[in-house]
């Protein structure tokens, strides 16, 4: 009796910690992660005067919320078509691990929650603009995916608005700061997602999706497009110096790294390798933190 009692027991916490995984993995906590960090360096950037660290919180807490379920609602969306491709097939839906109901009732109570928090607690402004990326998401670029390349653009928009919903938290308003960062983060991500585009583009094509890469068998489109998006975002990315947002310390940190950026998209645009490709999407992982702390360090 004992033994069964602790099999049992044995089972019980192995089928929960099962369950946590599959939720972490249904609410993409890589991409929450980064979508946090944006959202804090927003409202930090945004913030005048001292932080209001417990603000901060509040802040960090409803964006979470909005954007892991706005990950799950994804996940239910397209898990059939998860299902057809090699990187995505053992996320918890196309797996059978979880029904597509559960992954739908857990989006969409997350994506209420977080919308919902930051209007109580922080103000409407952030929550509007986390609504926002929640239906731009869902609603717009997911069935994009499957009808134009263009899915690219519009999906880079709500992957911009973190940092201003963190704005928006901490001074109640947007002015030019807040779109300086819009526009960097929508800028930054092109080259991210052309890479992952060319580096799983059967993946993508068995699955439907049109991408830039779906008829790009050399990876000269992508490449190409890389190595534009990185000079637009080499300009960009020193406009906060300019107006007076971040010190010049900053601008010369920016340049050095949109340097390295541009000059890994020029390798991929040369060699046009799956290795390659991939270089410039660890380079674009390492790009985008490196150049936020500058700000962070540097806010004027």
């Amino acid at each position: 009796m004992k033994a069964a009692a602790i099999e049992s027991t044995s089972e019980t916490r192995g089928a929960f910690s099962g369950f946590i995984r599959d939720l972490i993995e249904l609410v993409k906590a890589r991409l929450t992660l980064l979508v946090l960090l944006t959202t804090a360096v927003g409202f930090y950037l945004g913030a005048e005067g001292p932080i209001n660290w417990t603000a901060l919180l509040h802040t960090v807490l409803g964006t979470a919320a909005a954007a892991a379920g706005a990950a799950a609602l994804n996940q239910w969306w397209e898990y059939r078509l998860d299902a057809m491709m090699h990187r995505t097939r053992s996320r918890p839906v196309p797996a059978g691990r979880m029904r597509p109901t559960e992954a739908l009732v857990i989006g969409t109570v997350l994506s209420i929650f977080g919308v919902a928090y930051l209007a109580i607690v922080c103000n409407a402004l952030s929550a509007a603009l986390a609504a926002i990326t929640i239906i731009v998401y869902i609603f717009a670029y997911t069935p994009l995916k499957l009808i134009s390349t263009f899915n690219t653009l519009l999906g880079a928009v709500p992957g911009a608005l973190p940092p201003m919903i963190g704005w928006a938290a901490a001074r109640g308003t947007l002015n030019a700061g807040a779109w300086m960062l819009f526009a960097i983060l929508f800028f930054w991500q092109l080259p991210h997602f052309f890479a992952i585009a060319w580096m799983y583009r059967d993946d993508y094509a068995r699955a439907g999706f049109q991408m830039i890469s779906s008829d790009d068998a050399t990876g000269a489109r992508s490449a190409s497009q890389s190595v534009f998006f990185c000079m637009i975002l080499f300009v960009v990315a020193g406009l906060p110096a300019f107006i007076r947002m971040a010190t010049v310390f900053y601008l010369l940190a920016a340049w050095i790294l949109g340097g390295l950026f541009i000059a890994m998209a020029m390798r991929f645009l040369k060699t046009r390798t799956r290795d390659d490709a991939r270089r410039l999407f660890l380079t674009s992982i390492v790009y985008l933190p490196l150049l936020l702390g500058a700000l962070v360090l540097c806010k004027a």
